[in-house]
């Protein structure tokens, strides 16, 4: 049989359903609450590769050196290809399908869970290494069982297998198909410490679903309890974002958790002794501590996994008290919903920095060991090239991608995350002393700074080779939070210049990025596009705009990030290398740049087209293309049938122009019917198309106004016109951070105001009062 139901496995399945279905089907066996659901089984798996023979072929393709990353990128790329182009025997498809119409009556929504047989061991919990997906349907499932199968082979996977010893053609996956648990709040709890073994059941909690948990999206509140009294220590974290399923489409997204929730405790003191009988419950089933997944739901907890704790250090030579990995984790909210760290936490980091070394950062010790270098501040993938032996890797958070450079860093340092994230997980596994939560460790600490961090008491210290003393008096100290976003209807995003300044961008709080400029990313290469494509090749091009791109889209995920083509004047080219035959303009800000040039050029335009395509590929749909000094519908027209040509379908992506000429504000119409998503305000460029003032002239220049009645009312004719078709409108341009703008805008009902990194605070608030003052005055 292709499928097994949980109530027909027990831990002796382990070949036939893996970790996880093993796992799962224990727990269900054992009368513990464990959501319905079925396996496909490891054997399936086996059976669709060998019956298609691509199973040589297959295990071949990952025989590479895994320390050369282009040939451990090829080797991924081929071998998943193999799996998700074969097509479903019909005999297997009616099975799965069958089973899947028993789960929930056949409406259900389902989590599609991988389950390697060589995951959840006793000594490598291969953590992080296969998918999952949440609130899949019957329309999605078969392609999403063969994705599980895929993931057996992305390169972090493979990278793993090797680096553990394991033999990819003895590694086979299950598939474990369960009715979905819509959580209210979830998270993990270690039935033990998890690096002493002490009696101490940590558990962490959050909103929504336990997928923003375990990846580190969130961090989480920690409950740190005595097993022997039950006497509970706890620390209530900031929880900014949660995972949930959309009511409309049924996937998962990330969501704003409402500011009532952000600093409220998640788990009540009844569902902390529930939580902790289940867990007790689960240990001496097994006989050994867990590490296990709940969620609850209308008061009910449900179990969704549990796995042996990998990480326990046996001897204890190495290990400091038992509490001190997670002293700096006991706290207590004062009345304005701050954390107040106890014991030795925040500030004192249990160090007189006054002989010692100046206290830099503190969050929670979640991995043991103290280690002295150099921090290594990575924000994107790309960073990780810098990480050498012994570097300290400084991360918002950890992906499993990052897997090889955390081998070769002595420590962890992250902003999010908490005792259950991949970062604790994988870093305790590997044996590196680890910080997470820190909440902002990559804005303070600068790259290259050598510092000393303390995994068991969670600081991080300014200097080489910092030994902490034994003893100190606990001091406390309240933790400032971070400024509250106000909530508003109309959304305000921010203007990001260059890749750099995306983590900045981000901490603002903004809804997303209302104008990302690609030209500084092609500007910084020093080149013109065509002399850089010329020397380095179409490829090594496409990859610095990628490269640019998704360090954005990665720092705003899942908020839309707005990005503007080409928009370059000739003056700036000139100066660029291969920038000798640009055209001599009198005025270049009425010449050619925006899409003009793009459209004139197309096969430059498609390499910028091909970009987006990639990172539409790899996932970021929250990216969205905006095309610069658009005239009118046929340069729209133009724009869309480059994008079709690029292999990018318009009616899928958001896409839009910008409003920068009196042309393009009185022909939006058309552009609407074109079939632009949205239409962004340019002021700058409107403004002096509009009033025949240029802005860099300095005899006129006190005759440019954002503010003049001719443009004031062609920005409200489009946002009415634009407001007819179903199209979005904003402002991106430098005035949408004065507040007279942002209420005339406001007044006139624009979707979203795009401010300066610098004004979005200002922005917000001024946005709230605008909108109350709307509200108040239609109440009365």
């Amino acid at each position: 049989m292709a499928v097994l139901w949980l109530d027909e496995i027990s831990a002796g399945d382990l070949e036939r359903v893996g970790g996880k279905g093993a796992s799962l089907g224990e727990l269900t066996g054992a009368g513990l609450p464990v959501p319905q659901g079925f396996v496909v089984t490891a054997g399936t798996y086996r059976s669709f590769i060998e019956e298609a023979e691509i199973d040589e072929e297959l295990f071949a393709s990952v025989d590479v050196d895994v320390d050369d990353s282009a040939a451990l990128a090829d080797a991924a790329d081929r071998a998943q290809e193999l799996i998700l182009e074969t097509p479903f025997p019909e005999d297997l498809r009616e099975e799965i399908l069958e089973s899947y119409l028993e789960v929930g009556d056949g409406e259900a929504f389902v989590a599609v869970r991988s389950s390697a047989t060589a995951e959840d061991l006793p000594d490598a919990s291969f953590a992080g290494q296969q998918e999952t997906f949440l609130n899949v349907t019957e329309e999605d499932l078969l392609d999403r069982v063969r994705e599980c199968w895929a993931s057996l082979f992305t390169q972090r996977a493979i990278y793993y297998r090797k680096e553990q010893g394991f033999d990819h053609s003895v590694v086979n996956i299950a598939v474990v198909v369960q009715q979905m648990v819509d959580a209210e709040k979830s998270g993990v709890m270690f039935t033990s410490h998890p690096s002493t073994g002490d009696p101490t059941m940590i558990i962490e909690a959050a909103w929504g679903l336990g997928e923003a948990v375990v990846s580190g999206a969130v961090s989480p509140d920690n409950y740190v309890i005595d097993r022997d009294d039950r006497d509970v220590d706890i620390t209530v974290a900031e929880k900014k974002v949660m995972h949930e399923k959309d009511e409309a489409t049924g996937q998962t997204v990330e969501r704003e958790v409402p500011e009532d929730k952000r600093t409220a405790r998640v788990i009540s003191d009844d569902e902390i002794d529930a939580l902790m009988d289940l867990g007790e419950r689960v240990e001496d089933h097994y006989g050994e501590p867990q590490d296990v997944e709940w969620a609850i739901v209308d008061g009910e907890v449900f179990m969704l996994q549990s796995r042996p704790i990998t990480t326990i250090d046996d001897g204890g030579s190495d290990v400091a008290d038992a509490t001190d990995g997670v002293d700096v984790a006991k706290g207590l909210t004062d009345g304005s919903g701050s954390v107040q760290a106890t014991e030795g936490g925040a500030g004192a980091s249990g160090t007189d920095s006054s002989s010692t070394g100046t206290a830099l950062v503190d969050g929670l010790g979640s991995s043991p060991g103290t280690v002295s270098g150099p921090a290594r501040i990575v924000t994107k993938l790309d960073d990780l090239a810098k990480v050498g032996e012994g570097d300290i890797i400084v991360t918002e958070m950890t992906m499993p991608d990052m897997v090889p450079a955390m081998k070769r860093a002595s420590g962890i340092i992250t902003d999010e995350g908490g005792m259950t994230s991949h970062a604790a997980i994988v870093s305790r596994e590997l044996g590196v002393p680890a910080i997470v939560g820190t909440t902002n460790a990559t804005t303070v600490l600068e790259d290259g700074q050598v510092v000393t961090l303390d995994g068991d008491k969670g600081s991080v210290l300014e200097g080489s080779e910092v030994e902490p003393e034994e003893e100190t008096e606990p001091v406390e100290e309240v933790r400032p939070q971070s400024p509250i976003k106000p909530m508003t209807a109309t959304e305000v995003k921010v203007n990001v210049s260059i890749p750099e300044a995306a983590e900045r961008a981000a901490a603002t709080g903004a809804d997303g990025v209302g104008l990302l400029r690609t030209e500084h990313m092609i500007l910084s290469l020093n080149q013109t596009p065509a002399k850089f494509i010329e020397e380095n090749g179409e490829d090594a091009y496409i990859t610095e705009l990628v490269d640019g791109i998704r360090s954005v889209a990665d720092e705003f995920y899942p908020r839309p990030v707005r990005v503007r083509t080409l928009d370059a004047p000739t003056d700036e080219f000139r100066q660029l290398e291969g920038g000798a035959n640009e055209p001599e303009e009198h005025n270049p800000m009425l010449g050619y740049r925006g899409i003009r040039r793009s459209l004139d050029r197309p096969e430059v335009f498609a390499h910028e087209l091909e970009a987006f395509r990639r990172l539409y590929e790899m996932g970021y749909d929250n990216v969205e293309i905006m095309f610069p000094l658009i005239n009118d519908a046929e340069d729209v027209l133009r724009a869309k049938e480059l994008m079709k040509e690029a292999g990018i379908d318009p009616k899928k992506r958001r896409w839009g122009a910008m409003i920068e000429t009196p042309a393009s504000a009185l022909s939006v119409d058309g552009m609407a019917e074109a079939g632009i998503d949205f239409a962004s305000f340019g002021t700058n460029d409107l403004t002096q198309y509009t009033l025949a003032v240029d802005r860099n002239n300095e005899n006129v220049a006190d005759r440019f106004d954002e503010l003049h009645p001719a443009v004031l009312r062609l920005i409200g004719d489009v946002i009415e016109t634009c407001r007819e078709h179903g199209v979005d409108t904003s402002i991106c341009g430098q005035a949408g951070s004065k507040p007279k703008m942002v209420r005339f805008l406001v007044n006139e009902g624009i979707g979203s105001i795009s401010a300066n990194i610098d004004a979005v605070r200002d922005v917000q608030h001024e946005v709230k009062r605008v909108e109350q003052k709307l509200l108040l005055d239609s109440v009365r």
